[in-house]
């Protein structure tokens, strides 16, 4: 309790986040000193290193060319793309990969990266094609970033001009792999477990 100017003695009153923050501290420590996080981890982190990597939503920001020649081919019946657990979202609220395909230049690279950092974590990149990983035709260009990895880190790249849809599931793949490789608890979202 709080004493105000006049003597009376007021409530300290938390807002919503300051509770949730303190409330969180409380409970990671008190895992933390029982050892009750190993053990949830242990149990769990098969379970979502299984879930992550089939059930990937990517975000599909297309530009150019490749955003219609690679990706709408590969979502499409003929290859199925859903059947990998892959669901294109419209809302980067609601993703964890943001495939960027076509030249981006300096006016759009900051919308991007918008985009980029209204992603929840764990969130990846994928460039595809030429013009996101070197600027492509445009490479000299006054106004063409030379590469979508000079603004954002990028995880996995797609070579091709446009890339097949052959190209796009091997990109998948490996991503896929990735995720495997890098397993990750219940409460240990920012360090690996030990295998």
């Amino acid at each position: 309790m709080d004493l105000d100017e006049t003597g009376d003695a007021t409530v300290a009153m938390l807002n919503s986040e300051d509770f949730l923050d303190w409330f969180d501290d409380i409970t990671r420590r008190f895992l933390k000193n029982t050892k009750i996080d190993k053990a949830v981890n242990y149990v769990t982190t098969d379970f979502f290193n299984w879930a992550q990597r089939n059930s990937i939503y990517p975000l599909h920001f297309g530009i150019a060319c490749c955003a219609l020649e690679s990706p709408m081919a590969t979502f499409g019946p003929r290859f199925d793309m859903e059947r990998f657990g892959v669901l294109p979202r419209s809302s980067p609220r609601q993703c964890d990969m943001l495939i960027v395909n076509g030249p981006v230049s300096y006016k759009l690279a900051k919308k991007l990266v918008t985009l980029y950092e209204q992603m929840p974590e764990p969130k990846w990149v994928m460039a595809m094609g030429e013009c996101s990983i070197s600027g492509g035709p445009f490479w000299e260009s006054y106004n063409i970033i030379e590469g979508v990895d000079k603004i954002m880190k990028v995880d996995i790249y797609i070579a091709g001009c446009p890339p097949r849809p052959e190209a796009f599931f091997d990109g998948l793949f490996k991503f896929q792999e990735m995720i495997r490789d890098n397993k990750q608890g219940m409460f240990n979202l920012d360090a690996e477990v030990e295998k």
